[in-house]
């Protein structure tokens, strides 16, 4: 255990005053404009080396070659039908991966851009599941400065390097522009939801800029973090002896990624709005059938802030006006007409052709004064829609409707409420940074890995059903008096609702149908009738300043396993992930927590043929968490994946308990905990079948089934093993708080003879073994093997094992697959044998992967082995964030390798970082735990089955709940 100052007397990782002078940082310090202390940072003139993509070895390559064509089989299957496989490594995307990101835009839900550090905007995640990597370089900020008497004028792009696809400066297009920022004197700053760039005499020696990046991700706040909007403030500081008339341009193509912008019918219009904002619409038809897109660019006119537009210009030579005319007109005079603003909508732009609109805000700076512009951008696009035809209403439009023209009204708002939204992050993130405990990477590392929860291809949507007029076919679900099987159809009304039956009315995700007040999805044959009726739409929203507190209702949400992995909500990874939702957003934690529970109460019945081993079985098994939500049909094609029959994987259950568990404990909601105890139950039971000795402990079958997916496992396993025992022990505790005392009785029995075969079984001395078989690696050291303990003491529940076997286990882990590997500066290899090597048995054992190392590290402080801990995290910072690292800061990629070969970008489960931080504040459980004490006096009854009297406890519970309530006691 280490001293509570031990880590505040290390330097700072990147003191801001190596990067800024410290005179700068003074004239900066007004209005928020300096960047923290706290913050990652990133010289503009950085190199952004290309990243290594992963590869396997030739052994691996041998194992893996049937899975190979089949899944080459099924990528090309797919792509017949105009779909994206969810796993797809035979397709390269053509902008290759850089060390180039920053901080991206906007909140969660409503489809994301990635600004790089640079400042060039790339990573459009416009339509769900897709991502358009490449640089857009029309869009840009621009700075044009003109001294009193003429002597100085500067006109630059704010945007330093060579850039891909410029040509010659006589060109017609953007390379006329200036770009001939250096970047050596400028600085971005990140700590998300915010970025700083610091402009420290660049392109002007005498003029300080600082553009400010906000965007409205806000803890606890379920309106305005769904708000697909960002502002960009600008502070100007002149320290000349002259005046200064400064000019700043904000330029965006009619386009949401890739080559979108020339597939002609995008028109541009000018708006003013109400309080100065003014800006211009750009509305942009989207190709396959995805539902249109509009942007809005927009500037604040203030009584020292001059704001006009340009609606349009084109890229090319012939179109009128061109780049480089727009370009000229700033440099002569720093603004466009006024009268632009009657222009009205534009042309639709011809196939082939690039519509651009220009905005610029001019002011007049006197010496050693100081001036503020802000801009704002936001993109409108009020349906999502999946492949298959499903969609639904994005979550944001519950407070601006489905116009089109929504987009004016969100960048008014942004530019109304940013200071709102600074205040809100700052009380948020302030008890983190101005903690002196923790080391200042931590800080810093721990809120920018969040990016993932607005550029992890989220979809929020505000619909409580599927598509009104889609009509799933028959769902099975269990009876509540018997065992057997009942068809249920769900039938549809002609309002688009869906019809209750009589039982656990369920679509094939299971999910009740209330019928009351549901605020259902559009499909797109609505979309006609929808449009001819105008703004009918808006009108059943609330205003858009109401305020949701009190609104129980989150909508649903889904969030992507990775931008390569394209899957929804996978549950293996989210059990590592959801720590970061839990903490900041309960409520949708808690709403995907619910999904699950439906699905598992629920059977779909359709073949599909698992990938590994070319075998078939159905979608989805009653009983079975499922691995996944889907990919092109969420909620009712769940289980995208495909490599392996996930109904046979052993830790989704344990998963699913544990998580449940933690969530009551956390929230202390015993509605949630009454509403998902059948499918707790249905979970638990489900899992007997793979104890095949009648130990009461599970036994792994012999290929990778659990989430190392490569990985085989033989026996008892050290990881499954774990999350087994701890699912019976919080099946236990959890019983106990619903009154459910025979479920209690049953599975402490289980529980107490499960933990005594586990340590006698894979207990060596000094760790638990990786599994009780006899293969080569069945004696490696596993990172993650006290996953389970991890969760449970997360939830505030009685260690496993001994305090002595859990310390020894971590001290094993850290000793070996931590500080054998670089000296402890990658993190921790997923496997190590005894006698120091890496497990190279297959590619998942012999790769670091950044979630798992951070959850080791939060099992490390809840053993008091802070030390370890942070050592231990901290190589995931050295080799993905820092300077000297592979250059995978805000795309932390799910694994990489020794020698820096990574695999799948932008993932998931890196969020585990917030397993950490709930570690440091272990008392955040509101329900307290049974202890061990208790669980021990619990009589073990001569039957397991419920009682009259346990099923009435639970109901008094259940009264009044929504959404699940009507099939609380469908199944277990």
């Amino acid at each position: 255990m280490v001293s509570g100052t031990m880590f505040h007397k290390r330097k700072n990782s990147w003191p801001p005053e190596e990067y800024i002078h410290k005179a700068t940082l003074q004239l900066l310090d007004f209005d928020s404009a300096a960047p923290p202390v706290q913050a990652w940072r990133k010289k503009l003139n950085s190199h952004a080396g290309l990243l290594k993509e992963f590869s396997v070895t030739f052994k691996e390559a041998i194992k893996m070659v049937r899975l190979g064509l089949r899944l080459w089989s099924y990528v090309r299957e797919e792509a017949s039908h105009g779909r994206k496989a969810p796993i797809d490594p035979f397709t390269r995307i053509s902008c290759k991966p850089s060390a180039s990101q920053g901080v991206p835009l906007g909140g969660m839900g409503s489809g994301s851009i990635t600004r790089g550090f640079r400042g060039e905007f790339r990573n459009f995640q416009i339509v769900p599941g897709t991502c358009d990597a490449s640089p857009i370089m029309a869009n840009q900020f621009s700075v044009f400065i003109s001294r009193e008497g003429g002597a100085k004028q500067y006109a630059s792009v704010l945007s330093p390097g060579q850039h891909d696809g410029l040509g010659k400066p006589s060109d017609q297009g953007i390379s006329s522009w200036g770009w001939n920022l250096s970047g050596q004197h400028s600085t971005y700053h990140a700590l998300f939801p915010r970025a700083w760039t610091v402009y420290d005499g660049e392109p002007d020696p005498e003029l300080k800029i600082c553009c400010r990046q906000i965007s409205p991700f806000i803890p606890h706040n379920y309106q305005d973090s769904s708000l697909p909007t960002t502002v960009f403030v600008y502070t100007l500081v002149n320290t000349g002896k002259e005046r200064a008339n400064v000019s700043l341009l904000f330029t965006w193509a009619n386009s949401i990624g890739g080559v979108s912008h020339l597939s002609g019918d995008h028109v541009n219009e000018p708006f003013i709005g109400e309080d100065g904002v003014s800006g211009v619409l750009l509305h942009h038809k989207t190709a396959k059938g995805h539902h249109p897109v509009t942007y809005a660019i927009a500037a604040c006119e203030t009584q020292n802030v001059t704001v006009t537009v340009l609606p349009s210009f084109g890229l090319s030579e012939g179109t009128c006006p061109t780049a480089k005319d727009m370009w000229d007109k700033m440099v002569q005079n720093g603004q466009f007409e006024r009268d632009n603003f009657n222009a009205g909508p534009s042309m639709p732009s011809s196939p082939g052709e690039t519509n651009c609109a220009a905005i610029s805000a001019s002011a007049t700076i006197e010496p050693h004064g100081k001036c503020t512009i802000a801009f704002a951008l936001a993109w409108s696009s009020p349906k999502v829609k999946f492949s298959k035809g499903k969609s639904y209403r994005r979550r944001y439009t519950k407070y601006y409707g489905n116009s089109e023209r929504a987009a004016s009204d969100l960048v008014h708002d942004a530019l109304r409420n940013y200071k709102r939204w600074e205040e809100e992050i700052e009380n948020w993130q302030s008890p983190v940074l101005e903690d002196e405990t923790l080391p200042e990477w931590y800080k810093f590392t721990l809120f920018n890995e969040l990016y993932f929860l607005v550029s992890g291809g989220t979809v929020w949507i505000d619909s409580l059903a599927p598509a009104a007029n889609t009509v799933p076919p028959p769902a099975k679900i269990a009876d509540s008096t018997d065992s057997t099987v009942t068809e249920v159809n769900v039938k549809s009304h002609q309002d688009g609702g869906l019809e209750k039956t009589k039982l656990c009315s369920c679509d094939r995700t299971g999910s009740a149908s209330d019928g009351e007040g549901a605020h259902l999805g559009c499909s797109d044959e609505d979309d006609s009738a929808n449009s001819q009726e105008g703004d009918r739409d808006h009108f059943e929203y609330p205003s858009r300043f109401s305020d949701p507190v009190n609104d129980d209702d989150v909508g649903r949400f889904l969030y992507l396993e990775g931008v390569e992995y394209v899957m929804w909500c996978t549950y293996d990874v989210h059990f590592y992930a959801s720590f970061a939702l839990l903490e900041l957003f309960p409520k949708i934690e808690l709403s995907i927590q619910r999904e699950f529970a439906k699905a598992v109460l629920c059977e779909d019945g359709r073949k599909v043929k698992f990938l590994a081993e070319g075998n078939w079985g159905i979608r989805k098994v009653r009983g079975a968490v499922p691995h996944d939500l889907g990919t092109h049909d969420p909620w009712l094609e769940m289980n995208a994946y495909n490599i392996h029959d996930t109904s046979k994987w052993k830790d989704l259950n344990p998963k699913f308990v544990l998580q449940v568990y933690r969530d009551f404990a956390a929230t202390g909601d015993l509605t949630f905990g009454a509403d998902v105890w059948p499918a707790v139950c249905a979970a638990m039971e489900y899992m007997e079948q793979f104890d095949r000795d009648g130990d009461c402990l599970i036994e792994n079958d012999g290929f990778p089934d659990q989430t190392y997916d490569t990985w085989t496992v033989h026996g008892v396993s050290a990881y499954c093993g774990c999350l087994w025992v701890a699912a019976l022990q919080a099946t236990v505790a959890m019983a106990l708080q619903l009154g459910d005392r025979s479920v209690a009785e049953r599975y402490k029995s289980k529980f107490m003879k499960a933990k005594s075969i586990l340590e006698a079984k894979l207990w060596n001395g000094m760790y638990f073994n990786y599994d009780s078989g006899s293969s080569s690696n069945s004696k490696s050291i596993q990172a993650d093997q006290l996953a389970g303990q991890w969760y449970t003491a997360s939830s505030g529940l009685p260690n496993l094992f001994d305090d002595s076997k859990i310390r020894s286990s971590l001290q094993k882990i850290y000793d070996f697959n931590v500080m054998k590997v670089r000296g402890g500066k990658m993190g921790a290899v997923n496997g190590m044998h005894p006698d120091g090597k890496v497990d190279d048995t297959c590619m998942q054992s012999r790769e670091v992967w950044a979630g798992v190392t951070y959850g080791l590290a939060a099992t490390m402080i809840h053993a008091g082995m802070k030390e370890q801990a942070f050592t231990t995290a901290e190589g995931i910072f050295l080799a993905g964030w820092s300077d000297d690292g592979f250059g995978y800061a805000f795309q932390t990629p799910e694994a990489w390798t020794m020698d820096g070969h990574f695999r799948s970008l932008v993932y998931m489960r890196p969020l585990a970082i917030w397993g950490m931080q709930r570690a440091l504040c272990s008392s955040k459980v509101n329900i307290n735990a049974p202890q061990m004490g208790t669980i021990d006096r619990i009589n073990i009854s001569p039957h397991n089955a419920r009682s009259d009297d346990t099923k009435t406890n639970v109901t008094k519970v259940t009264k009044g709940t929504k959404c699940f309530s009507n099939i609380v006691f469908c199944s277990c």
